[in-house]
């Protein structure tokens, strides 16, 4: 489903992507884990091109995503992406967040589109706040609206980049409710994420990076039992210590 080959990515003089390998299979979780500026939200973010690589190839579902001739925003409705922090538009309700791409994007009537937000906001637990403004919704709450305009689309994969790090401790547990819902519908989905647990229970894969590579990669049984390499040892016995 995705395949990221050679992926370099430079900012000014700073090599951030090194030469990263990744594939993706169908209905695959891969958890992407690291330390902080190890290049895991700039690798997810280049798998939509919200980044421009510096050098290698990206394809998601078939489309070649750095091709100049590739329609890069009907290639991104496929590519359904929920950041850190929600970015919902603070003066719509949530029905309006989730339809406002539906509508401008895939050329949705209103009646269609209303029809696809609802049923949306109902898969994330959320159908009875479809009047409620961002500011009227928890942290939690708005989480899931970002996650609902982002299935709205019916997208292929899904990418999450620390989709629960701003949220209190408290609410972090509905937007993993939702992601292993959505995993078990069978969304090919990318995470990045300290949520260790959740990786441990619903990932198929987990991904360490460091220093802009792929450092190892394996079940999670094996990178948070067994880790082969030193760096990928380190980490883990830093992360289990909190």
């Amino acid at each position: 489903m995705i395949e990221a080959r050679g992926v370099h990515k430079h900012f000014g003089a700073l090599h951030v992507l090194k030469g990263v390998d990744l594939l993706v299979a169908e209905r695959e979780l891969v958890f992407v884990i690291g330390p902080s500026g190890s290049g895991k939200s700039t690798l997810l973010r280049c798998l939509n091109r919200l980044e421009e690589p510096s050098a290698g190839s990206i394809v998601v579902d078939g489309i070649d995503l750095l091709d100049r001739r590739t329609d890069i925003n009907r290639a991104r409705q496929r590519i359904g992406m929920v950041f850190q922090s929600f970015n919902l538009y603070p003066h719509m309700t949530a029905l309006g967040n989730v339809t406002l791409a539906l509508r401008k994007v895939a050329g949705k009537s209103r009646a269609e589109a209303d029809e696809l937000g609802h049923a949306a906001l109902a898969r994330v637990g959320l159908a009875d706040r479809a009047g409620h403004t961002p500011g009227q919704l928890s942290g939690g709450q708005a989480q899931r609206v970002a996650i609902a305009r982002a299935i709205a689309l019916e997208p292929r994969v899904m990418l999450f980049d620390e989709p629960t790090s701003a949220l209190d401790p408290e609410l972090v547990g509905s937007v993993l409710a939702v992601m292993r819902q959505l995993r078990e519908s069978g969304m090919t989905m990318v995470v990045v994420s300290h949520e260790m647990g959740f990786a441990r229970a619903a990932a198929d894969r987990v991904v360490f990076m460091d220093d802009g590579a792929i450092v190892e990669q394996g079940p999670p049984t094996q990178i948070f039992e067994h880790p082969a390499g030193e760096r990928t040892r380190a980490f883990i016995g830093q992360i289990q210590r909190h």
